[in-house]
């Protein structure tokens, strides 16, 4: 049993945190320090793509040196090479600044609680150390909060091995359900897409293995066929393992080939759906895909290759004929010839489009446009990934607007 310490709370916001080391740990943490305000400084030689790709965060590509902690007010340790930690630790100390040590937390002046929010509280567990208690009495008060019982902490619960897909929802970390964040709070290996809500992963217990699979768009990506033989392998060593993807499995997220690979090779495996993102984007900025006398379809379509590239199966002709709803996803890159090739086809150039960009969280945007002025209007708003394409009458609609405090 490790000594106690003393829990408070931090007030980080436009403070400067430095986080040496940019793996899956860094991963982990960065989301909770984002969201209270503070200014992030990561120090990493090789960071993952997630880290390296996250627009709020300073990232310094180099080796760590004493001065990064200068007019720091908070430092986490977590690199894999101790003697860094360690070197890390006692510079802070010198600078008397709190530093978190990763691989030894007892060697630290701080200690990260097993954290969690339920509506406006947020609750902290320090176990003296055994952090496989502090993360189930996490669960155990997460799960009383979601379904109303009285707050017992009870004995951790275990999966048996096999895979888990699990649809993460639009972003938030809330809008998962509540069988998927069930299951990866029972977690020995958690495989996490860059669009998953990556601030849930600072939930799970340092004994969990977290695996980056995050496809940036155009730079590094961990091929479809690794990520297979990973959930197979670790499932096959007696883990249970939760491939944690944004939105849903089944809707662009390539889950049936996950699937496929895990019945092929006798591995358990289940999926859990998710709120997907092409309904639920334009939902949460107030437009409906459907509504009553206006549309009576909803035509989802990848925008992943090209109108006129050879392996696109979608009769784009066709779809400028329809008078529904039209949602592109990730569409972003080629948002005018998706336009020119609808507007060709007869769709006509007042039709309302909406744009709404990282749909769920804090940054969300919605941008009104019509089809004719479409690839203008995202280049001009400098639209980016990841982000919505509504295109149809409801794109029109403005009566949530109000509400939703635009």
């Amino acid at each position: 049993m490790g000594h106690a310490h003393y829990l408070a709370g931090l007030d980080l916001r436009d403070r400067r945190v430095v986080v040496v080391g940019g793996g899956s740990v860094a991963q982990r943490r960065l989301p909770n320090l984002l969201a209270a305000g503070a200014e992030v400084h990561v120090v990493a030689i090789d960071p993952t793509p997630t880290v390296d790709s996250e627009p709020r965060v300073t990232v310094h590509r180099r080796a760590y040196a004493p001065a990064d902690l200068d007019d720091a007010w908070y430092a986490i340790a977590c690199t894999d090479d101790p003697a860094v930690n360690e070197a890390v630790v006692a510079d802070a100390a010198e600078r008397r600044i709190f530093c978190v040590r990763a691989d030894d937390g007892s060697a630290g002046t701080a200690v990260t609680p097993a954290s969690g929010h339920h509506r406006d509280l947020h609750f902290g567990v320090l176990a003296g150390g055994d952090h496989r208690r502090s993360a189930a009495a996490r669960a155990a008060i997460l799960a009383a909060f979601a379904d109303g019982t009285s707050l017992t902490v009870a004995d951790e619960h275990r999966h048996e091995a096999g895979v888990a897909l699990v649809g993460g929802g639009p972003g938030a970390d809330d809008l998962i359900t509540v069988r998927g964040r069930r299951l990866l709070a029972d977690a020995d290996v958690v495989v996490a897409d860059r669009l998953a809500p990556v601030g849930l992963l600072d939930e799970l217990g340092p004994q969990v293995e977290v695996i980056d699979a995050a496809k940036v768009p155009y730079g590094r990506a961990m091929r479809q066929e690794k990520i297979n033989e990973i959930l197979v392998d670790r499932a096959k060593t007696g883990k249970f393992v939760v491939r944690l993807k944004g939105g849903d499995p089944y809707v662009y997220g390539r889950g049936f080939e996950e699937l496929q690979a895990c019945v092929e090779a006798g591995v358990d495996v289940t999926v859990v759906p998710g709120i997907a993102s092409p309904i639920a984007g334009p939902g949460l900025a107030g437009i409906p895909v459907t509504h009553r006398g206006v549309t009576h379809e909803v035509v989802i379509v990848s925008g992943h290759v090209a109108p006129d590239h050879p392996d696109s199966l979608t009769d784009w002709a066709a779809l400028a004929q329809l008078r529904g709803t039209i949602v592109l996803m990730m569409a972003v890159k080629r948002i005018d010839e998706f336009a020119q090739a609808l507007l060709a086809g007869g769709r006509p150039g007042d039709t309302p489009v909406a744009f709404i960009e990282n749909a769920s969280r804090p940054d969300q945007r919605l941008i009104r446009t019509d089809l004719a002025g479409a690839a203008d209007a995202a280049r001009d708003q400098n639209l980016i990934a990841p982000a919505i394409a509504v295109i149809g009458t409801v794109a029109g609609f403005t009566d949530a607007d109000e509400a939703l405090g635009r």
